[in-house]
């Protein structure tokens, strides 16, 4: 009896110290860094989720691989800047550049830092860092339209606080890879505790206004100010293309902090202020943890299991870089510069819409966990229409690039419309649709005049990337037009779906450029670049989403097609040796989207087997939690995207039809906690590095031999068991009707 007390005392307190034992926290697991190496092109500063300000370190370098401001290759920092790209490829923002320097001298040369990465840190919401040159540890923080940066400084003569208005992402003038440049900077000093002022550039998508206002938790007892090189004399206002002004502190003890705010608006000066409002105080520590809680919010809508500490890291990063963009674009009061210049009224309007890239999995990817915020992003949208005449294509500052192909709002718009997903004016959605669609911009005149676009009427020779596009984008249109009873139009946009043909060419197996005669144009060289954006024939025949069945008709058969894809991803392609973690499998580029669903196009002809090794190998060979951790551009999210769904163990193919195809999970378990309030599983039962293959499958108990799931079952809540081996099944999803349907 005693023994049994004793028992019970020893599980009593094993239960009491469990249910005390503070909750995992899976914030923990991202590492900012990832992605900042090679042509990842993320940054590691701190946001919080979707948030305008995203404070972060610039290295002050001009090259495709600064697009971020940021790239580990570098031990030298500029500034610290509150609006940032994360894995794009082009280079802009990074505005309104705060640096601190001690026992140093105004200057007009911008000064940078070293500093060694074993003196970094980064989590959500946090960046800290120390600067070699001067001894001072910096550390931002943020809130949706305010940073906060705290500076720990050394004993000191003085110290200053430099604001560089004209360099942007450094040095005097900006040139380099789709650079800004400034027109105008204006500075003024309202007390001696705070400043204001906006930068006026050009570059990738135009002219720009950033708007700020600082405060100073220290009073400043001087300013100096260089406008266009020339230093100004007791001055505290200047307007010039360029301004570099310095705020200084009398002397600091060792340790001795100054905290500034930075408030930041796109339209006007009096919403940068408001920013301002977001902090109350000068607590450092309490607005990191807010922006920490909110991160650990987003975070916890996908919970994952899994004794792979690496694993968790690479995917809950993954998770956290889908929440950069789109960003807020209206200001603290409210207010944003719309696509016609004129300052409008909104509430949660967003910009930097990378739309090419996005719609294939990122969107997606929102219906299942941001479903409240997806109706303000198209609500963006169709702001943008309304001012603008069309919708989005590649978007910033509601300014459009005219820099990709497609009008890929529509996939987006249309997915959330067939999913029923509310708080969007539908019939304002379909008529931007169809009013985008009928555009006579990026040679859809000539797409809707041919059937195709022609390569010889096309100024960059990109015809059959753009047809291809406008032909997914079409069938979405066709698909909103059928629900809402339109049949005119859905005929219409259908027989547009079915353009892609115009380019196919049944002899080579390819899609191919053609001239406004109806000839092939030669030579033709699957592996050239000419008729195509980012891609080749190798990569472009695969874009039928909308019509895989009539693809391996084209081709000519299940068989056919299976071989094809065998040549696609085993025959020698770029290898490791062109530059590390590239993404080349074969011929395959997966590092860029037009490849991203390709993989899965196997469970289209009865293989799911070859899509589990395809897909494994991708997860495990391209992703990873370390600084070059993936392979490529993470293009605003797309590609970390693509890794979360997959990871999970499935990929919506075609991103606007509801389906998601079954690949190879890396997770033993998922959960959704969706915003409906249900939960859905995904389990991946003797999951092993060699069980990769589906052996059978179960859907709320019950036997499940289709290899795609449809959105609807996810949102109803249940649980998805796939049980798994090391050897291809013989049996699951190999019948017919258990292929994927693209219709």
């Amino acid at each position: 009896m005693l023994k049994v007390g004793i028992w019970l005392i020893i599980i009593g307190f094993i239960l009491f110290s469990c249910k005390l034992s503070p909750t995992e926290k899976l914030s923990s697991y991202v590492n900012p860094f990832i992605g900042t190496d090679e042509d990842g092109h993320t940054f590691p500063g701190a946001v919080v989720p979707f948030g305008m300000v995203q404070l972060s370190p610039d290295n002050g370098d001009h090259d495709y691989n600064w697009c971020s401001g940021y790239h580990y290759s570098s031990s030298k920092i500029l500034g610290f800047s509150h609006t940032h790209y994360s894995g794009t490829g082009a280079e802009s923002l990074c505005d309104i550049s705060v640096f601190p320097l001690v026992n140093a001298s105004p200057t007009w040369e911008s000064i940078r830092s070293e500093f060694s990465h074993q003196d970094e840190k980064a989590s959500p919401g946090y960046y800290s860092v120390l600067l070699k040159s001067s001894g001072i540890k910096a550390e931002l923080t943020a809130t949706t339209h305010c940073g906060l940066h705290r500076y720990t400084l050394p004993e000191s003569k003085n110290a200053l606080l430099r604001f560089d208005l004209g360099f942007g992402n450094g040095g005097e003038s900006r040139v380099g890879h789709n650079g800004d440049e400034p027109i105008e900077c204006y500075f003024k000093k309202v007390d001696d505790h705070t400043i204001v002022g906006f930068r006026r550039s050009v570059g990738f998508v135009g002219e720009r206004h950033v708007f700020f206002a600082a405060q100073t938790s220290k009073p400043f007892n001087d300013i100096v100010l260089y406008a266009d090189g020339t230093k100004l004399t007791s001055s505290t206002e200047a307007t010039a293309v360029r301004l570099n002004s310095y705020l200084q502190f009398p002397e600091a003890k060792a340790g001795e902090q100054l905290l500034v705010k930075v408030g930041i608006s796109f339209a006007s000066i009096d919403g940068a202020i408001a920013g301002l409002q977001e902090i109350t105080d000068w607590n450092f520590d309490n607005v990191r943890k807010n922006a920490a809680d909110l991160w650990e919010k987003e975070l916890t809508k996908i919970q994952v299991t899994s004794e792979d500490k690496d694993f968790k890291e690479t995917f809950y990063t993954a998770i956290y870089h889908n929440y950069f963009a789109p960003f807020r674009y209206d200001d603290a009061k409210g207010e944003y510069l719309g696509a016609d210049e004129k300052i409008h009224q909104g509430k949660n309007i967003y910009t930097l819409s990378s739309l090419w890239d996005t719609y294939r999995a990122t969107a997606p990817l929102y219906t299942l966990t941001q479903t409240e915020r997806l109706p303000d992003i198209i609500k963006s949208y169709l702001a943008f229409y309304q001012q603008h005449g069309l919708l989005p294509s590649w978007e910033l500052y509601f300014k459009e690039a005219n820099v990709m192909p497609g009008y890929h709002a529509v996939p987006i718009m249309a997915d959330a419309i067939l999913k029923e997903i509310k708080g969007f004016d539908v019939q304002l959605a379909y008529e931007a649709m169809k009013v985008t669609a009928n555009e006579d911009i990026r040679e859809s005149d000539h797409y809707r005049k041919y059937g195709y676009v022609p390569d010889d009427l096309d100024p960059k020779q990109r015809g059959v990337t753009k047809t291809v596009e406008y032909a997914f984008d079409d069938w979405c249109i066709a698909q909103v037009a059928k629900k809402l009873g339109q049949q005119t139009d859905y005929e219409l946009f259908m027989k547009r779906s079915e353009y892609w043909r115009n380019v196919f060419d049944p002899l080579t197996g390819f899609v191919r450029p053609k001239d406004s005669k109806g000839n092939w144009i030669l030579p033709f060289n699957p592996r050239e670049s000419v008729g195509f954006q980012e891609g080749n024939a190798w990569i472009y025949t695969w874009y039928v989403p909308q019509d895989v069945s009539g693809l391996i008709g084209e081709m000519g058969g299940a068989a056919s097609f299976d071989q094809k894809l065998d040549t696609l991803y085993n025959s020698p392609g770029k290898t490791s040796q062109d530059y590390k973690n590239n993404g080349y499998y074969g011929l395959s580029e997966f590092s860029n989207e037009p490849s991203h669903h390709v993989p899965y196009l196997y469970s289209y002809v009865g293989k799911p087997w070859k899509t589990a090794e395809k897909v494994n190998h991708i997860l495990t060979n391209f992703y990873s939690n370390k600084v070059n951790g993936l392979c490529g551009n993470d293009d605003c999210g797309q590609t970390s995207a693509w890794y979360v769904l997959s990871s999970i163990g499935f990929y919506p193919v075609n991103p606007a039809n509801g389906e998601y195809v079954i690949g190879s999970p890396l997770a033993a378990k998922t959960e959704f906690n969706l915003e409906n309030g249900k939960h859905f599983v995904v389990k991946a039962e003797n999951l092993t590095k060699q069980n990769i293959y589906v052996q059978q499958a179960t859907l709320n108990g019950k036997p499940y031999t289709r290899t795609f799931i449809k959105h609807a079952d996810i949102l109803q809540g249940g649980e998805l068991v796939l049980v798994m081996g090391g050897k291809p099944s013989e049996t699951w999803g190999i019948n017919p009707e258990d292929w994927p349907k693209e219709k």
